[in-house]
């Protein structure tokens, strides 16, 4: 299904309904179609041709939705990129995509002048909000001169690219992922309740839209025929305030985000009983975090929905029925278990554990978690090379390893690259933190391996403290020792005031080795 039917169909099914509320503005179905049309007809006015890459640069807003479906109308190639990119980062991404247009919101118009002289590709700058600087195009101005009329009728196939987005880049340069038209159409068929006339829906937006997540948390809103709710980044006061203020039923997050609602001292003055569902993933949530959540939120149902850039999303869920914590002692404790999982394989996707050479492993077994399925990236972009490790007799290598258990539900065991190898046993970060987030004075934890010339690597420990609190080392490992293996207990514990992130809330485990990787001895000395 080509993705630009989407909203066809809802704009035709319920035009008048509110489809975006982004602070002053209210834009019905009609509205928004409209608005895609006339954007769509103005970069056809200015040569833009099938295959060409239209790149975007602005925090949550409704132009970007609206340039998602022109750029798709065209069968053009939609690069929405990272806003906190710096400008070394912004010309790579551009260069490589071979970007014509950049539409870009005021606050990026200084970066963008820095690196004019160095991008290769772009002929036309679109200005998305504020006054259009010299040689700039303003927004506005291109949709008021342009017809809305369909007079664009997409040709790409299914399995035609629609985006491209470039993986975050944590290591090495930031790598293109293609996403056809079926690696968006063939979940949401699969997955989402299409629009219907009788069944109203709100969602707030607020995770960023260069983020798989929040492209198909949009994709599925508009084929659902709900109303979104734009926040421009996550703030949590005005998060409570629009889900009270606009009675949201739905909410996609990440778990410092959640967090960081529950820890807020207004936390407990709006109304959010209106959320019936709230999706969390692309992030590990702590097991503690996601208990107090269900407490706090007694009405809401969650969803852990675990994917990734290359698989367009969610290939694995944990249902709300997992999250259900009543029942007899052992039932809690065996529920209690399961929410640590990311849950089972969605009905279109095929996951697999497997060991170094490809061959499935039994439960309990780590191993890398592999995916076969419609929606799958084509590639990366340029990058043959690339392609051919991470996709391999049709599966997807995902880099992240786990377990399945006995029932069938998987868990996560960390990164590839972020295993220890202790003395030849082989230990998962992400256990290792699970118990010191049960930890009443820690707040926040991470496990990396530090070099060791006896023991190849050895485990180390980097704390957030509780506020007020001040642990000690020698109790924390202690405390870690009585719960597992005691080769798998931290060695060495390092305090911080937080933990680096990237903006989905993903600990860069890169950048603590490379501020705590030191070896024991050097610690010690």
């Amino acid at each position: 299904m080509n993705t630009t039917e989407l909203l066809t169909i809802s704009s035709a099914v319920v035009p008048d309904r509110l489809a975006v509320i982004f602070e002053d503005k209210r834009l019905s179905y009609a509205d928004l179609a409209a608005r895609a049309n006339r954007l769509a007809n103005a970069l056809h006015d200015r040569g833009l041709a099938p295959g060409d890459r239209v790149a975007t640069l602005q925090v949550n807003c409704n132009e970007l939705i609206e340039a998602y479906f022109a750029t798709a109308r065209l069968d053009a190639i939609y690069v929405p990129l990272n806003f906190r990119a710096k400008a070394e980062e912004l010309t790579y991404m551009l260069n490589d995509c071979g970007a014509r247009v950049l539409l870009a919101g005021q606050r990026y118009g200084e970066m963008v002048k820095s690196i004019r002289k160095d991008l290769t590709t772009v002929r036309h700058y679109v200005a998305l909000d504020g006054e259009p600087g010299q040689e700039w195009l303003g927004y506005e101005r291109l949709l008021k001169e342009t017809s809305e009329e369909e007079m664009l009728f997409p040709q790409a196939s299914d399995e035609d690219i629609t985006v491209l987005m470039f993986t975050a880049g944590t290591t090495g340069t930031p790598k293109g992922v293609m996403l056809t038209h079926n690696s968006f159409s063939s979940y949401i068929l699969a997955n989402v309740e299409p629009v219907d006339p009788e069944a109203e829906e709100r969602n707030i937006l607020t995770v960023p839209l260069y983020h798989i997540a929040g492209l198909q948390a949009v994709m599925a809103a508009i084929y659902g025929g709900r109303t979104l709710i734009i926040q421009r980044q996550f703030e949590p006061v005005e998060w409570m305030g629009l889900v009270a203020r606009e009675q949201v039923h739905r909410a996609m997050m990440v778990p410092t985000m959640l967090k960081q609602l529950m820890d807020h001292p207004e936390f407990h003055q709006h109304d959010l009983s209106s959320l019936k569902v709230i999706t969390y993933g692309a992030a590990p949530m702590p097991l503690e975090v996601i208990k107090r959540a269900i407490k706090e939120f007694p009405a809401t149902r969650f969803i852990n929905a675990f994917g990734q850039t290359e698989t367009a999303s969610t290939i694995t869920m944990l249902p709300p029925e997992d999250h259900d914590l009543s029942g007899s002692p052992e039932e809690v404790e065996r529920k209690l278990k399961r929410l640590s999982s990311i849950g089972k394989p969605l009905p279109d996707v095929e996951v697999r554990i497997v060991d170094e050479n490809g061959q499935g492993v039994p439960p309990g077994q780590v191993g890398e978690i592999v995916a076969r399925g419609p929606r799958l990236m084509k590639g990366y972009w340029g990058r043959e090379e690339a392609t051919s490790e991470t996709m391999r007799g049709g599966w997807l290598y995902t880099g992240d390893l786990g377990y399945v258990d006995e029932d069938g539900y998987i868990f996560l065991a960390g990164r590839a690259k972020d295993f220890i190898k202790r003395g030849g046993e082989m230990i998962s970060p992400e256990e290792v933190e699970q118990v010191l987030h049960s930890h009443p004075q820690v707040e926040e934890a991470a496990i990396i391996g530090v070099p060791d010339t006896e023991w190849g690597e050895r485990v180390r420990a980097v704390v957030v403290p509780r506020k007020g609190e001040r642990p000690d080392e020698a109790e924390i490992i202690e405390y870690c020792r009585q719960r597992l293996s005691s080769f798998k207990k931290p060695e060495s514990v390092v305090f911080v005031n937080e933990l680096p992130r990237n903006p989905m809330g993903k600990v860069l485990k890169r950048v603590l080795r490379e501020q705590h990787g030191q070896p024991m001895e050097a610690k010690t000395r």
